[in-house]
């Protein structure tokens, strides 16, 4: 069976790969990490088909492993009660042969052990059983975001007997599904190593379907990969424009524009204007033209040609939003935001 990892760039067609892999004659499901994407994937599905299918499943991820893979096989014999979501405390024991480690004293499994807890219990091979029994394709989207006891667990499910398909940017891994200790700590340090995984997992790395951006123009891309030192390039020659924002006037005709959405690092609630925060915009289409607001060190960055000199997940976080652009891109220092802010 065919077992694929693509690695995109940002607005390179991920969502349209998956669908388009989908037809009425192979029972399917698709598991996500965010909400934001659940709800694309079902939307986009239900678009395909015209109502959603009975033989496809879309899952977000936590769904997938405690609903299909554990309660089947384990909830009736430990007697637990959902999944606790919250890490565990630093006084739980670190013994993984206790139960102690996985379930937390209100009889909940604590939510970033449970892959591990499958593993523990030597499940996985009946998790592998159950995905043949009820499936012929597996897809995978935002892999990236996939870590610790997660990533371990998609990593064993390879040897099933079903096509599989993962789907993920690198540079876009801006949360992580769960952490837990030092387990996978330096996963994504370094693309070469983190690739390297999937090779030893079983799967095939694809580099080339995905490597161009339909979403960003000329434009967009080139100031990527002058300014964050991240490969993406266009599908189509597009120019649009990089604009500074230096003065009260033009920040506030932006601010009440709304067909520009204004995306803050993460305190977007806190202004009065159409907003998202950076990370939280991941997976969201429909944006044209967008304004992104920087703190006064990210601002000197940005003035200093060396925004690439971010630590990894904030730059990680910028790069999701630059590359929601299909038009323009604004930068604006915090500031002149500032007068704007809600009381």
């Amino acid at each position: 069976m065919d077992k694929k990892v693509i690695f995109a760039v940002a607005g390179s067609g991920k969502t349209s790969e998956i669908i388009n892999r989908l037809n009425a004659g192979k029972r399917a499901i698709l598991i996500t990490y965010t909400e934001n994407n659940y709800k694309h994937l079902r939307n986009k599905v239900m678009e395909k088909f015209g109502y959603m299918p009975s033989h496809i499943s879309v899952m977000t991820y936590f769904s997938f492993l405690h609903g299909f893979c554990y309660r089947p096989l384990l909830q009736q014999k430990m007697r637990t009660k959902g999944l606790y979501l919250k890490l565990p405390a630093e006084s739980v024991t670190r013994a993984r042969d206790k139960m102690s480690h996985y379930r937390h004293s209100s009889g909940r499994l604590y939510y970033n052990r449970l892959a591990k807890f499958l593993d523990q219990t030597n499940s996985y091979g009946d998790v592998i059983n159950r995905l043949e029994r009820f499936y012929d394709q597996i897809f995978v989207d935002e892999i990236q975001d996939f870590a610790a006891n997660d990533f371990n667990f998609l990593m064993a499910l390879s040897p099933a007997k079903t096509e599989m398909l993962l789907v993920g940017d690198f540079y876009q891994h801006t949360f992580d599904t769960s952490r837990d200790g030092n387990i996978n700590c330096s996963l994504h340090k370094d693309i070469v190593k983190y690739e390297n995984r999937f090779t030893t997992a079983g799967y095939k790395v694809d580099k080339e379907t995905l490597k161009s951006s339909w979403r960003c123009g000329t434009t967009v891309c080139d100031f990527i990969r002058e300014n964050l030192k991240i490969e993406i390039y266009p599908t189509n020659e597009r120019h649009t424009g990089i604009i500074k924002i230096h003065d009260q006037t033009f920040a506030d005709f932006v601010r009440s524009d709304n067909n520009t959405v204004k995306l803050f690092y993460d305190t977007h609630h806190r202004y009065e204007c159409h907003s998202n925060n950076w990370g939280a915009c991941k997976g969201l289409d429909h944006y044209e033209d967008v304004c992104i607001i920087l703190s006064k060190t990210q601002w000197q960055q940005y003035e200093n040609g060396q925004l690439y000199k971010m630590k990894p997940r904030t730059k990680n976080k910028l790069y999701v939003a630059c590359t929601r652009a299909r038009g323009k891109i604004y930068f604006a220092p915090e500031h002149l935001f500032a007068a704007h802010m809600k009381t």
